[in-house]
Formats: C-alpha cells, sequence, structure tokens
C-alpha cells in the first residue's frame, strides 16, 4: 500500500500503520551508509552491541549483533565518530526504528589516530615491537620478495631499481590487495605463504602513497602480527616519508618508501664485484709481502751466519755455566772446610775426655782384686790389696789404713 491509493477516510489500527511503516521503511533503506557520534554505549553479556547514533540535530537507536561485532578492530566509545553501513528495522512493539548494522569504522582523521595509537600501544605491550625480536637484513639476498598491489607504482620502482643495481638477483611477487576490507586479510595471508614456502631472502611489504584511510590496512592487527611472527627479515615500506602504519613498528626495517626500501635490500652489483677486487688485491699482496719476508729470513741462515748466531747464543750460556761451577766449586769447599773444622773440634773435645789423656796427665785409676773401681775410702779395707793403674803399667799394693779425708778440701 503507497501513499497515492491511501483514502482520505481510512482509519489505521497502530498495529495496521506501524506494519505499514516498516515496510516501507525496510523495503526502502536495505543498505544505508549513516555517520553519527556514539551515545550511551551499551555492550551486552552475549556479544550484541547496543547504542545512539546522533547528530546535532536527530539521533537513532542502533544495534551491531555478535557475529559482526567480532570483526570490529577497534573498541566503540562514547563520544566517538563512526561510519556505519547497515538496513533499517522497525521493532512494532515498541512502535521505534532502528539501524541493523554490519560494517562500522572510524570516521575522520583524528579518532583514526587515536584508534592507531590505542592499537600500537596494545600491541607494543605485547612485546611485538621489541628490539630483540628484529633480524639482521642479508648482506647478499638472492630473492626479494614483494607483497604488494601487482598493478601499482610501488612494484614498478622496485623492479626498476632492482634492475638497475643487481639484475643478478630474483624479486618474487606476492600480489595482494593494498586497499579496502579485504585488504588486510590479503597482505597477512601473503606474508604466510613467503614464510611457509621459505620463497625469499628477505622481503618488502608495502605500497605507493594514499590518503590515512587507504593506509589503515598495513595497521590492522593481522597484518601486524604476521610481520612480528615472520621468520624471513621484513622492511616495511607503506607510501611516502611521512605516512606511517603500525607495520613500520613490528618490521625488522623500516624504509621511507618502496623505492627506499629496494635501495636497502639490493646490493649494487657493481660495488659487490669492486669490494671483492679490492679484497683480492689485498689478500695477494699480503701473501706477496709474508713471501718476501720468509725469502729475507731464508736467505740469512747460510753456514756462516748460523754459527755465528748459534755461538752469539752459546756464549753467554757457557759463561753463565762456568760461573755457576765456579760458585759451585766454592760453596762446597767451605761446606767441607767448616764440616772439617768442626770434626777437629768434636775430636778434640772427645779426646780431652778420653781416659787416657786424663792418666796422662797423672792420674791413675784404682781398682780392687775383683776390678772394681775404687772411688771412695769405703770401697777397700785394710790389708786389701788393690791395683793402681797410671798411664802405663800397673801396680800392685796392699792398703795399710783409710781414712775420711777430703783431699780436695786441703
Amino acid at each position: 500500500m503507497s501513499q497515492n491509493i491511501i483514502q482520505p477516510d481510512t482509519v489505521f489500527t497502530v498495529t495496521n500503520l506501524t506494519l505499514l511503516l516498516r515496510d516501507v521503511l525496510e523495503s526502502t533503506f536495505t543498505n544505508i551508509t549513516l555517520e553519527g557520534e556514539i551515545s550511551n554505549y551499551r555492550p551486552n553479556s552475549s556479544g550484541h552491541l547496543y547504542f545512539t547514533l546522533k547528530d546535532e540535530g536527530a539521533q537513532i537507536s542502533a544495534v551491531m549483533f555478535r557475529g559482526k561485532a567480532m570483526s570490529l578492530q577497534f573498541t566503540p566509545k562514547d563520544g566517538m565518530k563512526v561510519r556505519c553501513t547497515g538496513a533499517i528495522s522497525v521493532y512494532p512493539p515498541r512502535g521505534n526504528y532502528q539501524i541493523i548494522i554490519s560494517k562500522m569504522e572510524i570516521a575522520g582523521a583524528g579518532n583514526i589516530l587515536q584508534l592507531l595509537e590505542e592499537r600500537k600501544e596494545k600491541l607494543a605491550a605485547e612485546g611485538l615491537f621489541d628490539q630483540s625480536r628484529k633480524k639482521h637484513l642479508p648482506l647478499f639476498p638472492k630473492k626479494v620478495g614483494i607483497v604488494t598491489s601487482p598493478t601499482g607504482a610501488a612494484l614498478r620502482d622496485v623492479l626498476q631499481i632492482t634492475r638497475r643495481r643487481n639484475p643478478g638477483i630474483d624479486v618474487i611477487i606476492f600480489p595482494a590487495l593494498v586497499q579496502g576490507d579485504a585488504a588486510a586479510q590479503s597482505i597477512a595471508r601473503q606474508i604466510m605463504v613467503a614464510n611457509y614456502f621459505k620463497m625469499c631472502d628477505v622481503l618488502i611489504v608495502g605500497r605507493g602513497g594514499g590518503s590515512l584511510e587507504d593506509l589503515l590496512p598495513f595497521s590492522e592487527e593481522i597484518v601486524v602480527r604476521a610481520i612480528a611472527n615472520s621468520q624471513i627479515p621484513v622492511v616495511s615500506a607503506v607510501g611516502h616519508e611521512i605516512d606511517w602504519a603500525i607495520s613500520d613498528y613490528a618490521a625488522d626495517v623500516r624504509a621511507p618508501t618502496p623505492s627506499a626500501a629496494a635501495e636497502l635490500v639490493v646490493p649494487i652489483q657493481a660495488d659487490i664485484r669492486k669490494g671483492v677486487e679490492d679484497c683480492k688485491n689485498e689478500l695477494y699482496a699480503q701473501i706477496q709481502q709474508k713471501v718476501q719476508n720468509l725469502k729475507l729470513m731464508i736467505k740469512s741462515f747460510d753456514v756462516n751466519n748460523m754459527e755465528i748466531r748459534f755461538r752469539s747464543i752459546e756464549q753467554p750460556l757457557l759463561l753463565r755455566l762456568e760461573n755457576a761451577k765456579e760458585s759451585l766449586r766454592q760453596n762446597m769447599n767451605e761446606k767441607i772446610k767448616d764440616t772439617k773444622n768442626r770434626i777437629q773440634q768434636n775430636l778434640n773435645i772427645l779426646e780431652g775426655a778420653s781416659p787416657k789423656t786424663i792418666l796422662a796427665r797423672g792420674y791413675s785409676m784404682v781398682r780392687t782384686s775383683d776390678g772394681k773401681i775404687v772411688r771412695s775410702h769405703a770401697d777397700v779395707l785394710k790389708n786389701e790389696k788393690i791395683e793402681i793403674i797410671p798411664a802405663t803399667g800397673k801396680i800392685s799394693a796392699i792398703v795399710e789404713s783409710t781414712e775420711n779425708t777430703n783431699f780436695w778440701s786441703k
């Protein structure tokens, strides 16, 4: 039923009118894009998102169901300006209409920069940008891969620079979408393909310049994680020198442009050849110098020179030997002399203590007839036979008397 066929005297019930309006709205606004500011944001525990879209003059209820909300690359907040795509729906029991959103993105550069900053902080907190993860670029790559649009100017620049600098290097193109909703998935998939099959030594991921929105795929989480997890060293080359993407932080090296990336990873063939030639010449010169030095050394080793050199080494050693022998002889003589003196002194002491020496001074030894030494008058009796032994000979005697007299005190 349309307005043209509604009779002026037609009486509607509330339900009939509401259903009529629902049919008109839902059949007319099936796929619209609506821009506004989020208000009264209410995420549901089931995963559905409920909020209000408003601008200066009006507002509309909005809902994004869980299946679509899972694909969001940002967290909606009150006050955030967004661009939503969806269909108008009418809920008859309440008599209101709303937009059921199938796609939502941030609108406006300011909010995009805020989103990128939040995402960068989140990924940095996970350690994806840590310096310890960075890999060195190969000095002499044989195969260079590039993930970019197969029809873009970036690819043409890389191919041209590679051919000019080193035509011996192969360039493997991993064609990918670099703009639009499917771009992030396409870029990440090609990075993973290059790694899975180990198809190149270094990988350039990038595109030419564009607006901030155009470069967003290179800041998507799926792309950043693919770069961070790549076993192949990655050079991020997105846009012009003033442009940036989060992929710059995850990559091993950031190049200001795709052309600059090609110059970073592709060494100039002529420079390589010159470097090899310089190394060869330097090595040859060093070998020649060493050979010349060896020849001079060998030349100096003839018979006469060898004898002179041997004598010059031998003479100081012989002199040291003679000095050592003389010193040893003198020390031994001194030791022998000291030993002889000590022996003589001990001999004199022993000889002085000998009984023969004592008897020779005029002393005699007295013994009884049974051989006992007489040391006291009490050791003998009157009329007892005794023997007196002087230094020579022996005297027999009979004791006439004994006295207890201290002879030495007189």
